[in-house]
């Protein structure tokens, strides 16, 4: 595998449900080590792209690749992907669910695992259902964190936790990623995680309108939360 292949490739993506065309004609270029804010609007798009890469909707037209590998067995080996919905068997304790990730995912590493948990005071012996949805979002993020996935793709991964408890979040588990795996995250809540990205996608009516380096933005005297307030103005 060349150093300069993509990590991952979306080559004139078209996805359409009925009449109604999600994403057309789609083309990016991730590359390796970044956090990248995949950001639109609602309706814009960016659940549907993230499906397609992980493989849970087939596009139209065009083809995606992970490490020059077609979207498939071996590239969803590569993918640590966290959904929009929390999807935690409530009836497990955090123990019982570490074991069960471990035995599910091969590239689980339960000593990152451990101190996640540690570091963002998750209880290890409760039941999930008792923890409030904040915790469980910091406790989802955690189990797919700590895979040694190549790519980590996350769909509103802290909608539900405490405003002045987000930027800690996400600097504590993006410091336990593998160096040179890129993170892709989908969020509404572009103040709260700036500081924690790299690069930014905008995502409008199916389009990709931009897709730059956050230091780029700030070179133009502006955040990326205004900036995206100024494209997207109604």
């Amino acid at each position: 595998m060349s150093e300069f292949m993509p990590l991952l490739s979306v080559e004139g993506i078209t996805k359409r449900f009925g009449e109604y065309t999600a994403l057309s004609n789609i083309s990016l270029r991730l590359q390796r080590g970044r956090v990248i804010g995949l950001l639109g609007p609602n309706g814009s798009g960016k659940t549907t792209l993230i499906k397609l890469i992980v493989g849970l909707l087939t596009p139209d037209a065009g083809e995606i690749f992970v490490e020059g590998e077609k979207v498939g067995v071996r590239s969803k080996s590569l993918v640590s992907y966290l959904p929009e919905r929390n999807s935690l068997p409530l009836s497990m304790t955090v123990e019982e669910l570490i074991k069960y990730f471990k035995d599910f995912f091969a590239d689980f590493d339960t000593d990152r695992c451990k101190k996640m948990i540690e570091d963002l005071k998750v209880p290890l012996d409760l039941p999930i259902r008792r923890f409030s949805k904040g915790t469980r979002e910091k406790l989802q993020l955690i189990m797919v964190m700590s895979r040694h996935a190549h790519l980590y793709i996350l769909d509103e991964p802290i909608a539900g936790v405490d405003p002045a408890a987000r930027e800690y979040i996400l600097d504590v588990v993006f410091k336990n990623r593998d160096e040179g795996s890129t993170i892709l995250i989908s969020t509404h809540l572009i103040r709260d995680i700036e500081a924690t990205l790299g690069d930014f996608i905008f995502l409008k009516d199916g389009v990709v309108v931009r897709y730059d380096s956050v230091e780029s933005a700030h070179k133009e005297g502006k955040t990326v939360d205004a900036l995206f307030r100024e494209v997207f103005r109604w």
